[in-house]
């Protein structure tokens, strides 16, 4: 079955194929699409969309059977500022499957900069004084001191995703 993953960050890339390194009957392709949202997010909708829409182009893109997308955001609430990411897995016979992840609270100013117009990823890089951190550890390493990183996450909505697939594939076959 041809997964195609719409995005070439590292650690969402890897995050899906450690979520299924079991199933031998799955291939990748990850490719570079556009997300059609904000390029920072800034809503649970509209990160869902981007994940959505990520997910839709790759596996129209690459003819694949499913669509991956994954997509980080930030929401605004009265408590202050949140990182939130979601995953949405496409095909083409079937309504997006979506799951999301474990929100943290992320500091002020690193909220500030964000809503001001700043993505994430450059203020994170400013922030932690490293370089791609959305390439690797992302906001939530930094921020859980390394407890949880960035491709743990996503590793986790894939499997999410794929698990939701899975019921629902063995649900129409009868098992």
């Amino acid at each position: 079955m041809k997964t195609a993953i719409g995005t070439l960050n590292p650690a969402k890339v890897n995050a899906v194929i450690s979520a299924l390194s079991n199933y031998e009957h799955i291939t990748f392709q990850s490719l570079k699409v556009p997300s059609g949202v904000s390029d920072q997010p800034f809503s649970d909708e509209e990160t869902i969309q981007g994940a959505i829409n990520r997910a839709e182009n790759a596996r129209k893109m690459e003819l694949a059977d499913l669509g991956i997308g994954l997509e980080g955001g930030i929401i605004e609430t009265s408590q202050g500022f949140y990182l939130c990411n979601w995953g949405a897995l496409t095909g083409a016979d079937f309504a997006p499957i979506i799951a999301g992840s474990a929100r943290i609270l992320l500091p002020d100013d690193v909220g500030r900069k964000v809503k001001s117009g700043i993505e994430l990823g450059i203020v994170m890089d400013e922030y932690a004084n490293q370089f791609n951190v959305s390439q690797n550890e992302g906001a939530i390493g930094i921020f859980t001191n390394g407890m949880v990183n960035r491709t743990e996450m996503f590793t986790h909505i894939s499997k999410l995703l794929f698990g939701q697939y899975f019921y629902m594939q063995n649900k129409s076959s009868g098992k």
